[in-house]
């Protein structure tokens, strides 16, 4: 961006594919990173506006079923305005801004107004929305053509632009957008204009996203077949002979865990790679986090220790939390990993042992059993009398490994270094998803994200909310905490791991039978 650029303000019309977030391009991606401000669509997956500034100004432009939050020329006049401002602007549109999306009048407006603006091109649904369906817009033993056509006119016009004649007596395929209104009269004009009545037709709503739904029939039956299923907006429909290799070629929303609603607990900074983990199933993943990690109130005790690291003989971590926390506060120290000296490590299960590799560390010791039974039993083989242990820890770790190593004669110093604080709130659409029964599972990772989910909802309400809910815990301790909160265990994984307990909820839903 030149310096001309920021001082008169400048526009980019950002295609934000058809709803899956991993459909953004990587130059789309780095645009709404550079924006001021962000006017976005109803059809723009809202998760792309977490790769926005800290300061960008979000404003929702988008409109459902008709109804518009802001009519066009009123984004139009916001884009000039906020443009003339001197600020970068993105306008992310669903789709491609150029494919049944208005960016030619948006930018038509910005000619007008003197305004630079640049066309970031994204994936349109017609064509995202029917590869997640399985269906191959184009096959040579079908038809080497395809069309794209608007299923909603212009009202204003007295007559329709859409030559069905041509459209009808070609072999190729044809997509519909926003026709789900006008199905009825989209298959009566193409079977009066000669494709036959058995044409096959799908209807593809929200596609390429975890809610994805997919009506297959013919040109004879499709609208009553959509009007007994309710099928509604947004949708695109695809007509032509190549909807038959869809029943072949499904690949996304035949995966184990499509349709799946599932609940992560985990703090907002650790739920990413469990979400995807569960989301490559097809899972329809809200994330509820039920921890915030925050600093102690004082690192007195904690620098206290670290001051006296070369008197240690092993560091113990058990979690990805007391790694990061840990080696936050010798970077504020002003000192690195080379100051824990001869002092060995041991660190709890493989995540843990992966946190520690990106300081450069290599744990001395893992132990088999994935929790502080299983420290104490590592250290129970080793001649512990008289050593010294630093043990970083949350403000409500268990006390089994101090207690118990103590018994073996080592010295402990577990000073605080973090503390583990419940969330003010559970995120809306996490909270909405459960009382509209939407969740199929939810996943606990530890005890404390159990204790703070029922603090923030109070335990008879927790019970009521997951009636029939499958719960998922990575382990006997959390195991124990859910059983006290009177919470049944469906699912635990016979190694406390995320891979683990991912493979076994894959397994419980692949079974015949299974919790609605």
């Amino acid at each position: 961006m030149t310096e001309i650029f920021k001082k008169s303000g400048f526009v980019y019309l950002i295609g934000a594919g058809p709803g899956d977030p991993g459909l953004i391009t990587v130059k789309g991606r780095d645009c709404i990173g550079r924006a001021d401000v962000i006017l976005y669509d109803y059809l723009a997956n809202e998760h792309l506006l977490t790769h926005a500034a800290p300061h960008a100004e979000l404003i929702y432009a988008g409109k459902v079923g008709g109804a518009h939050n802001r009519e066009q020329w009123q984004i139009n006049e916001l884009l000039v305005e906020k443009a003339l401002e001197g600020k970068v602007v993105a306008r992310l549109k669903g789709g491609d801004p150029f494919v049944f999306g208005r960016g030619g009048e948006e930018c038509e407006t910005l000619v007008a107004a003197g305004i630079p603006f640049e066309i970031v091109p994204g994936v349109t649904a017609g064509i995202g929305a029917a590869a997640y369906a399985g269906i191959p817009l184009t096959h040579r033993d079908f038809t080497t053509s395809v069309a794209f056509v608007t299923g909603h006119e212009n009202p204003a016009k007295d007559a329709s632009d859409i030559d069905w004649e041509r459209l009808s007596l070609g072999s190729g395929t044809v997509v519909f957008y926003m026709g789900i209104r006008n199905l009825r009269v989209i298959a009566e004009n193409l079977v009066a204009h000669g494709r036959p009545p058995e044409t096959p037709v799908a209807l593809i709503r929200w596609g390429t996203r975890p809610e994805q739904e997919v009506l297959v029939g013919t040109l004879a039956d499709i609208a009553e077949k959509a009007h007994k299923a309710a099928f509604k907006a947004p949708a695109i429909t695809v007509v032509g002979n190549v909807v038959t290799l869809r029943e072949k070629l499904r690949w996304f929303d035949n995966r184990p865990l499509f349709g799946r609603g599932i609940m992560v607990t985990r703090a907002a900074d650790q739920a990413g790679s469990f979400s995807s983990l569960l989301a490559g199933y097809g899972a329809q993943v809200f994330e509820c986090p039920t921890i915030r990690i925050v600093p102690p109130e004082s690192f007195a005790e904690l620098d206290a220790a670290i001051g006296a690291l070369q008197s240690f003989s092993w560091l113990v971590f058990t979690s990805f939390n007391a790694v990061a926390s840990f080696f936050t506060r010798l970077d504020d120290l002003g000192l690195d990993s080379r100051a824990i000296g001869p002092c060995r490590i041991c660190a709890v299960g493989p995540k843990t042992a992966a946190a520690l590799s990106a300081h450069g560390i290599k744990a001395d010791l893992v132990p088999a059993d994935y929790k502080a039974e299983g420290v104490v039993e590592a250290f129970g083989a080793l001649d512990m009398k008289g050593k010294r242990v630093f043990f970083p820890k949350a403000d409500r770790a268990r006390e089994v490994i101090p207690t118990e190593l103590q018994k073996m004669g080592v010295e402990v110093t577990a000073p605080v270094a973090y503390l583990n604080v419940v969330p003010e709130a559970l995120p809306a659409a996490a909270l909405q998803a459960l009382e509209e029964r939407r969740i199929h599972c939810i996943t606990f990772t530890s005890s404390s994200t159990v204790q703070n989910l029922a603090a923030m909802l109070g335990e008879n309400r927790l019970l009521k909310l997951l009636e029939g809910v499958t719960v998922a815990s990575i382990g006997p301790v959390t195991s124990k905490t859910c059983r006290e909160m009177g919470l049944p265990v469906d699912i635990e994984p016979p190694s406390y791991t995320l891979e683990a307990l991912t493979g076994e909820i894959v397994r419980h839903f692949a079974q015949p039978t299974i919790k609605a």
